[in-house]
């Protein structure tokens, strides 16, 4: 078994926790909504099933260790507000990408945040990671200043990267060292 299939995370807030199969319903709210789905790499869901299979290729990527995606429950009631997650991990060099997304009636609370801090703590701490990465429409203004939050920088602008539904988009890349994280935490 590895070190991800173990990983629940917990804030003041929040619980960071293993996708499962009675959260397609939640799951599929979020990624369903135009709203949130504005920014993001592909199209909204349309049908369930992909709310069931995305939780599947969850529990696989936690398997393979190829990817750590948890959910984002509040920790009060239990609601599934969206999720976050650590993916394509580069062994040789310690690092990866994250992604997240929250459903919009969540948005403004900082939970999104709060999540982030919990991921980021573990990915260089318990995960032995030296730079994470995220890429973002530069229009996603709201997730470009959360990350810059974070302490990510922005190192460039990949232009037409993605063609979701026919528009093309551009991408702001970010990157967040270690050594930057460990300062900021310093503070």
């Amino acid at each position: 078994m590895n070190m991800l299939t173990e990983t629940v995370l917990h804030t003041e807030r929040l619980v960071l926790r293993p996708l499962v199969a009675t959260d397609a319903g939640a799951l599929f709210a979020v990624f369903s909504d135009p709203e949130v789905m504005r920014y993001w790499s592909c199209a909204p869901w349309t049908g369930i099933a992909q709310a069931d299979h995305d939780i599947a290729g969850a529990g696989e990527g936690l398997a393979s260790g190829a990817m750590l995606r948890l959910g984002i429950e509040l920790a009060a009631s239990g609601e599934l507000a969206g999720q976050i997650r650590m993916h394509r991990f580069d062994q040789q060099n310690r690092r990866c990408e994250v992604g997240y997304a929250l459903g919009r009636p969540y948005w403004g609370r900082g939970y999104l945040g709060e999540a982030m801090k919990a991921m980021l703590d573990h990915g260089f701490s318990a995960l032995d990671l030296n730079r994470v990465e995220a890429d973002v429409d530069p229009r996603n203004a709201a997730s470009a200043r959360l990350l810059e939050r974070m302490g990510f920088e922005r190192e460039g602008l990949l232009r037409e990267r993605w063609i979701v539904a026919g528009e093309v988009c551009d991408t702001a890349f970010y990157g967040l060292l270690k050594s930057d994280w460990d300062e900021r935490r310093s503070r």
